[in-house]
């Protein structure tokens, strides 16, 4: 019999009377269902929160920090069954970058900000006063996570909103429900109830949840579209915001750069769950006298890489998470397949029949303006577009309305630098792509969202700032 799964208000498992199924990407088999959460549903899981956060927010920061190593401990001790989970339901597989490195992340997303502490800052003082600026929680946190990184991304909402006192209301994407609600399972059989409720469903949830008027900040990773939505359901609550709206990042690499040297950067950097990641590297720019070699050294360099079921131990590319973008991605090759100057370089076609799989693909001959450059893939298809100057290049990173992070490549440590000061993005990495830590604020500028996470700027963005002044 099929398993169903359960979400989470109160310390209590809750079903509907509407179930979901989920089926496995590789292979279309189904892994099992999880209950819909309803309206009621939302409006108990805020009020819970709201109450439970009367006294979590007077525990001391040593007493919360206490409850997210417990937190660590428990997605320890079951790293090997969520990632089973994981690789099931979003596909990406068990070894390399994927599942297990994912759990990984969690743990070490957890870790990371038990060890931080927001100390008070002395802002002011004369001979009359002296004012101290104190960080405290904003009350209730409303987190919608993507599907592509669902376990991680869930951690970069809780953990840090947990520790500053906050108590959070997540929901889940409805294409990867049921690995989160089984890793917010046993994160409550660690906290006090209600402190970490769980909502499921679609986009109609999410709008209830994050319109609450008892809802203080809200945390989104996803799409610029649903971002849009959010910010005006915020206007209904006034919550505090950080987006983070994806990303087209933009790779240069300099002239004469031994491509030999960067080729597996290059392909991680771009492939990382088959490119189906916010900050993967989407477009990449290289000399004109330097195509040949780019296309030479990453079509070798991805032979070496078998794709298949995640289950399958020698497997470490997967199949697309689900069949909306599995069209999106094969529409935008479509419109290269029509482009007459254009070139498609597949250098493994043998891939799986069943599931969601494509292969790995390199595109020439496009330019800025054509959607496969201009409209986020994310999906395994990387274009490489030309250019003659460095200037030119810096242009035509820059010319989309987006700008999570960024990337230049070369031996010049100044002109690394130079063109990494001129990039438009929230992150520009140096000879790597895509590489976050716990402890290095992340977040993107124009359409990319707005607020960071990671480290102590992460912490203050779940907090508020509140001065006590004092006369002398």
């Amino acid at each position: 019999m099929m398993k169903k799964y359960s979400y989470i208000i109160n310390g209590v498992q809750k079903t509907s009377n509407q179930l979901a199924e989920v089926k496995n990407p590789a292979n279309g088999e189904t892994i099992g269902s999880y209950y819909v959460s309803t309206i009621d549903d939302v409006e108990e899981a805020v009020d819970t929160a709201k109450k439970a956060q009367i006294k979590w927010r007077l525990l001391s920061q040593e007493e919360r920090d206490h409850y997210m190593l417990k937190i660590a401990d428990v997605l320890t001790e079951n790293k090997a069954y969520l990632a089973e989970l994981i690789t099931k339901e979003q596909g990406k597989p068990l070894n390399g970058p994927g599942s297990n490195f994912e759990m990984d992340a969690c743990i070490g997303w957890t870790q990371v900000p038990a060890s931080l502490q927001l100390e008070d800052e002395l802002i002011f003082e004369d001979e009359t006063r002296k004012d101290i600026l104190k960080r405290v929680p904003i009350g209730v946190v409303a987190a919608i996570t993507p599907w592509n990184w669902p376990l991680m991304i869930a951690i970069w909402q809780i953990i840090p909103s947990l520790k500053m006192g906050n108590t959070v209301v997540i929901k889940p994407s409805e294409y990867t429900t049921i690995a989160s609600l089984e890793m917010f399972r046993l994160i409550n059989t660690v906290l006090p109830e209600g402190v970490l409720n769980c909502v499921t469903g679609d986009g109609k949830i999410g709008a209830h949840l994050t319109s609450h008027k008892m809802i203080g900040k809200i945390m989104f990773t996803g799409s610029i579209t649903t971002g849009k939505r959010i910010i005006e359901a915020s206007t209904h609550n006034m919550a505090r915001l950080t987006l983070e709206c994806g990303g087209n990042d933009a790779g240069i690499v300099l002239p004469n750069t031994d491509f030999d040297q960067i080729a597996e950067g290059l392909f991680w950097g771009s492939f990382l769950n088959m490119g189906q990641t916010c900050a993967a590297l989407k477009r990449l720019y290289v000399h004109e006298d330097d195509l040949d070699a780019a296309v030479h050294v990453l079509t070798e360099v991805t032979k070496k890489f078998k794709m298949g079921d995640g289950l399958n131990e020698e497997s470490l590319l997967g199949p697309i998470q689900n069949k909306m973008q599995f069209d999106k991605v094969n529409d935008l090759i479509a419109t290269v397949q029509n482009n007459p100057h254009a070139n498609l370089y597949i250098p493994i076609a043998d891939v799986p029949t069943e599931g969601y799989f494509i292969p790995i693909t390199y595109v020439t001959g496009v330019k800025n303006g054509d959607p496969i450059v201009d409209e986020e893939q994310f999906g395994p298809v990387l274009p490489i577009i030309t250019y003659q100057t460095i200037e030119e290049a810096i242009e035509k990173a820059n010319a989309l309305e987006i700008g999570l992070g960024a990337s230049v490549w070369g031996t010049d440590s100044d002109q690394l630098e130079e063109i990494a000061l001129q990039l438009e993005a929230g992150t520009v990495w140096q000879n790597q792509h895509g590489a976050i830590h716990p402890f290095v604020p992340f977040g993107g500028v124009k359409q990319s969202g707005y607020g960071v996470e990671f480290g102590i700027e992460g912490l203050k963005a779940v907090t508020l700032p509140k001065v006590i002044s004092y006369k002398k």
